[in-house]
């Protein structure tokens, strides 16, 4: 058996501090910090404790070349404690408990750049509920905000007005008065279904395929009506339908390149459930007809930039290129439409069936009609969207 180590992994120097009442007791300040080492490495569920050690060890290692566990500074029983965890890699067949094996032979072969990776492994959420932490942090309205975390900063940094002038103004048309009333809606109407006409229109305008390039059997380019880093626009759109005419409710895959949709296994918690968690309790957006989850294909974009520092970023400069033609669309057909990134990613991964490494949510949107009351904040600085009541 030869071994070697995980491809990406980043150690990092971290301190953790609780409060011991004893300590207090004893004539401290009652906070406790204790220093440790943390492997990060995206191929495995979580962060891994690693002693000092086996830091060392790690460092011996070659991600690249196998080795012969004596050639390492590490004992039997030392390996493979780091196997068990899934730092260090056997070249022997995987067995039982190896799962982490197969994902990181994955990771390798998805061409993903070091930092993007463990960025995107390690900011996934479960289980978080955005609303509670919110008001946990007192933070609920724009003046809680500023008693509690002082004032921003400047939209704009101060510049001497003498060595600045204005330029002219235009004549504003009907394109400057969309942009005027497009505004993040907070208030859906669960009252009536979204047609099918409107439902099938957006997701035309946002996500489909509008004409194609082909370079080969094997190789074919997309235009979109958003730009996509190398023309390769990696982005899908699941769907989970709420009330649109002739649509069962329940979870779906949209198919760009022939404007179809994909029936998926219906969440066993129920519909309702499985969207409140998927947008992290934030009830507000959960009414919306339809919710899409933009689920980029990691691997599509890396096929062409294997490794690169901006692959990462151009796929999630994509998901807002996206969600502001779906902004937009919304506001032109009379519709309300959101965006939010605070969402549980490893529930829409599990419910969506999705793999991380190659795929993973990046943000949800959704869409439908607009409530006629305003139960829910909404900033609407111009009054587009809601008069102001007397």
């Amino acid at each position: 058996m030869s071994i070697r180590r995980c491809e990406i992994l980043l150690l990092e120097p971290r301190e953790e501090v609780v409060f011991q009442l004893q300590d207090l007791l004893s004539g401290g300040n009652g906070m406790v910090r204790t220093l440790q080492w943390v492997a990060l490495a995206p191929h495995l569920d979580a962060p891994v404790v690693v002693s000092a050690h086996q830091r060392e060890i790690l460092g011996t290692l070659s991600p690249s070349q196998w080795v012969e566990p004596g050639d390492s500074i590490a004992t039997v029983e030392e390996i493979a404690a780091l196997i068990d965890c899934g730092l260090v890699l056997e070249s022997v067949a995987v067995g039982p408990g190896r799962d982490h094996q197969l994902r990181e032979q994955r990771l390798r072969e998805s061409y993903w750049h070091p930092l993007g990776a463990i960025l995107h492994a390690f900011t996934r959420w479960d289980n978080v509920d955005a609303v509670k932490n919110t008001e946990d942090s007192g933070t609920v309205t724009a003046t809680s905000m500023r008693e509690v975390l002082g004032p921003p900063p400047l939209m704009t940094v101060p510049a001497a007005e003498e060595h600045s002038f204005s330029l002219p103004d235009s004549e504003q048309n009907a394109f400057d008065s969309l942009l005027l009333r497009r505004a993040t809606c907070r208030n859906f109407d669960d009252s009536r279904p979204l047609t099918t006409d409107l439902f099938s229109r957006m997701l035309r305008r946002v996500f489909a395929a509008q004409a194609q390039v082909k370079v080969s059997d094997d190789l074919v380019f997309f235009k979109k009506n958003s730009p996509s880093g190398g023309g390769l626009h990696p982005m899908e759109a699941y769907l989970m339908i709420q009330q649109v005419e002739g649509i069962t409710p329940g979870l779906y895959r949209y198919l760009a390149d022939s404007h179809r949709l994909l029936p998926l296994p219906t969440p066993d918690q129920g519909l309702r459930d499985f969207i409140m968690e998927s947008v992290g309790q934030q009830h507000w957006f959960a009414n919306a007809h339809c919710l899409v989850a933009m689920v980029p294909r990691f691997d599509r974009t890396f096929w062409k930039y294997r490794r690169h520092a901006k692959g990462y970023r151009v796929v999630t400069l994509e998901a807002g290129h996206l969600s502001q033609t779906l902004y937009l669309s919304a506001t032109d057909l009379g519709l309300g439409a959101f965006v939010t990134g605070a969402i549980n990613e490893k529930h829409l991964e599990r419910g969506f069936g999705l793999d991380p490494i190659q795929q993973g949510a990046l943000a949800v949107c959704g869409f439908g009609w607009r409530s006629t009351r305003m139960l829910t904040a909404e900033l609407d600085p111009l009054e587009q969207v809601w008069e102001r009541a007397d």
